[in-house]
């Protein structure tokens, strides 16, 4: 299969500044058709991106870490969608989000609003008492439309998403994540730094290369292994919607078995092949699924190719990852696109470019694929 068009437009994205530095990662039915590192880890550094450089992935947190690990407890039997916040976390019996719903969250029709800066109170606090402070943050939060209503992409839904598997599960999200998914799985890496790898607390993670992000205005430092997102920072790096880190291949990897099982093959005692299905079929009015988007029917960052039955995600640093169910093609494309400053938001016209020639390039090969 000849890849030289997508290298070339990778180059292009290097050369107008689109990215610093990205790894493009495709493959059809299970198999690698390319993987390929393009630009710098940091401007100026010199070090080149490889396949084994870790991207701070952002809202890809999202679907591959605490929809998942929602999954995993609603298999257990201990968690439905239909269960209210006001049963599951008492802190919000009686509030006006008693009566939200766990696919509520989960398909952003909650009525939450997408974001609040909690760092700013956060950051006043001792790190050790800075969660329950969040916390109360959460259940005070007030919404902006009746839940079940207007889809509104929100953080803070899966904040409290986070907070309801840790609640249940009587562990910390990253680790019942490694103890549950990631490590029978083998996947590697795919981790929360959180706080220690700032700290220099040996955890046998401080050897790998990271993808410079932000010079953070209010850190006042350049951001390398440490998450670039202000509330996750702030809360202890280890949060519902962003924190987690890896390389393109770990998230292929992942993809790449959550593909398997939805095609019929064995989860493994991971996942429930049934649980994987209702999570990505479509919600009727919202335009997503369960933890997952799907491409739009207009401007989908996703291209012109991938088809209906598809799902992805899109993390703020400059990562996606885009799934076609049906023709089991991957794209998982990582770069640090905040890097200097997350002004540059070139990536916005950059990614279904991409995708297009990447599907273009598959099609071309595969006559049997349908346009």
């Amino acid at each position: 299969m000849k890849t030289t068009r997508i290298e070339e437009m990778m180059n292009q994205a290097i050369d107008e500044g689109v990215f610093p530095g990205g790894i493009l990662l495709a493959s059809v039915e299970g198999n690698l058709i390319f993987h390929k590192g393009f630009g710098v880890t940091k401007i100026h550094s010199g070090v080149p991106v490889t396949d084994n450089i870790v991207f701070d992935l952002a809202s890809l947190t999202k679907p591959l870490a605490t929809t998942l690990a929602v999954m995993k407890l609603m298999a257990r039997g201990l968690l439905q969608l239909t269960d209210s916040l006001g049963d599951v976390l008492p802190d919000f019996k009686n509030t006006d989000k008693a009566w939200i719903a766990i696919s509520q969250l989960l398909n952003h029709t909650s009525g939450l609003p997408a974001y609040q800066p909690y760092f700013e109170k956060l950051i006043c606090f001792p790190e050790k008492v800075r969660k329950e402070k969040l916390h109360a943050l959460l259940a005070d939060e007030p919404l902006i439309h009746p839940p079940g209503g207007s889809v509104q992409y929100s953080d803070i839904g899966f904040m409290i998403l986070s907070w309801i598997v840790e609640t249940i599960s009587g562990m910390r999200l990253d680790l019942f994540l490694e103890q549950e998914i990631y490590g029978p799985l083998e996947i590697v890496p795919l981790f929360f730094p959180g706080m220690k790898y700032e700290k220099n607390v040996p955890d046998g993670r401080s050897h790998y290369v990271y993808a410079a992000t932000e010079n953070c205005p209010w850190r006042k430092r350049l951001l390398e292994g440490v998450v670039h997102d202000d509330n996750a920072y702030a809360s202890g790096g280890i949060a519902g919607h962003a924190g987690l880190f890896g390389t393109a291949r770990a998230v292929f990897d992942l993809l790449r078995f959550l593909l398997s099982v939805y095609k019929g093959n064995s989860g493994r005692g991971i996942v429930d092949k049934h649980v994987l299905r209702i999570f990505f079929a479509p919600q009727p009015g919202t335009g997503r699924a369960l933890g997952f988007d799907l491409p739009s029917k207009i401007g989908s960052s996703s291209g012109r190719y991938f088809s209906d039955t598809s799902v992805g995600h899109l993390g703020f640093t400059g990562t996606s990852f885009w799934m076609d169910l049906d023709r089991e093609i991957i794209v998982v494309l990582l770069t640090n696109r905040v890097h200097p400053s997350r002004s540059n938001e070139k990536i916005k016209i950059f990614r279904p470019k991409i995708h297009d020639v990447v599907l273009e390039t598959i099609i071309s090969s595969k006559k049997n694929f349908k346009d």
